[in-house]
């Protein structure tokens, strides 16, 4: 069970740096505007956080 947690949150971690860091500043821009109009980054942005921590 532990390496399926683990194994999500690379995931979830390879997908966020995928959209992230490999965007320029006009992406990150549209992104962060979708999540924040449709109140996905409530949840998504501390997923993300617990998904990079235990990804790391």
């Amino acid at each position: 069970m532990a390496g399926l947690v683990q194994r999500t949150a690379q995931s979830i971690d390879q997908m966020w740096r995928s959209v992230w860091h490999d965007s320029s500043r006009g992406e990150k821009l549209v992104v962060a505007l979708v999540l924040l109009v449709t109140g996905l980054a409530i949840p998504v942005i501390p997923i993300v956080w617990i998904a990079r921590f235990v990804a790391n």
